[in-house]
C-alpha cells in the first residue's frame, strides 16, 4: 500500500526525529511511503484566523500531492483533524472539489490510528524502560477519534509502564492560534496540565501531537521542571530524544 505522509509544517521545521520515526513506523507495517516534496502547510492556521482563500488555497495543495495515494497519514491529530473533518466545509457548493476532498478524507488517518486499524501492527520496533503518562490531544481525541490506539501500542513496548494523569484528556493551552490570541488563558491551562504531569509521577510525558508538546514542555521548563516530553512516533520507534 502506498502511505503518503503528511509530515506538517511544525514537524518539519521544529521537529523532523518526528516524521522520520513516522517512517520506520510506518514500514514496520508494510508501508510503501511517499513523502510529496512539495508539501508545506494544512491550512489549519489561516482557517482558524478566518483566511478563507489561503486555507482552501493549500488545502487544494494538499489534495493534489496526496490524492494518488492510498492514504494519507499524520503524525498529528491537529492536521488530520483538519483534512478529514474542516476539509469539506471550505468546498461546499464546489461540486467537483468537494468530491476529490470527500475521497482524500475518508482515506485520512492519525499516525497510531492507522498502524492499528489499517497496518495491524502487532510489533513495534522501539524500546523504552520507565513510566509514561499520556497527552490526550484535543483534536485527534475529538475529531479523529484517537484515545486506545497510542495506549494499545505503547503497551507493546517492554517495560513501560503507564500512569494515567488526571485530567489527560483536557486541552495544555495551545490549540494553535488560540494560544496567541488568548496567552493568560492558554498559560492557565498549560500551568494546570503540567501539574498533573508532575502529580502523575512519571519519568515522561508522550503527546501525539508536536503543538501540544511544544507548549507543554516549554511551560514545564520555566517551572524548572525536567520531566522528558516525547512524540508517540520517537517513543514507538525507538527514537526517543536522550534525557540530559
Amino acid at each position: 500500500m502506498r502511505v503518503g505522509l503528511f509530515v506538517t509544517c511544525l514537524v518539519d521545521l521544529m521537529r523532523p526525529s518526528i516524521g522520520f520515526a513516522a517512517i520506520r513506523l510506518l514500514e514496520a507495517g508494510g508501508a510503501d511511503v511517499f513523502v510529496p516534496p512539495t508539501q508545506t502547510c494544512c491550512g489549519q492556521p489561516a482557517y482558524n484566523s478566518g483566511d478563507r482563500a489561503d486555507a482552501i488555497a493549500l488545502a487544494r495543495k494538499v489534495v493534489a500531492e496526496f490524492e494518488g495515494c492510498d492514504y494519507l497519514v499524520a503524525p498529528s491529530g491537529s492536521c488530520s483533524g483538519m483534512i478529514r473533518t474542516h476539509y469539506g466545509e471550505l468546498f461546499t457548493g464546489d461540486a467537483a472539489w468537494s468530491t476529490r476532498v470527500e475521497a482524500l478524507a475518508r482515506k485520512t488517518y492519525e499516525l497510531t490510528d492507522f498502524l492499528v486499524s489499517v497496518a495491524g501492527l502487532d510489533r513495534v520496533p522501539g524500546t523504552f524502560s520507565g513510566s509514561i503518562t499520556y497527552h490526550d490531544a484535543c483534536a485527534g481525541l475529538r475529531e479523529m477519534g484517537v484515545k486506545t490506539q497510542p495506549r494499545a501500542l505503547l503497551a507493546k513496548i517492554p517495560g513501560v509502564r503507564l500512569a494515567e494523569m488526571a485530567e489527560c484528556e483536557m486541552c495544555c493551552g495551545f490549540g494553535g492560534t488560540f494560544a496567541v490570541k488568548f496567552g493568560e488563558i492558554s498559560a492557565r491551562l498549560a500551568d494546570n496540565k503540567c501539574q498533573h504531569v508532575v502529580n502523575s509521577g512519571a519519568e515522561a510525558v508522550v503527546v501525539g501531537d508536536l503543538g501540544c508538546m511544544l507548549n507543554i514542555e516549554g511551560r514545564l521548563r520555566r517551572r524548572g521542571d525536567a520531566t522528558r516530553v516525547l512524540h508517540v512516533a520517537e517513543v514507538l520507534a525507538g527514537e526517543a530524544p536522550q534525557g540530559d
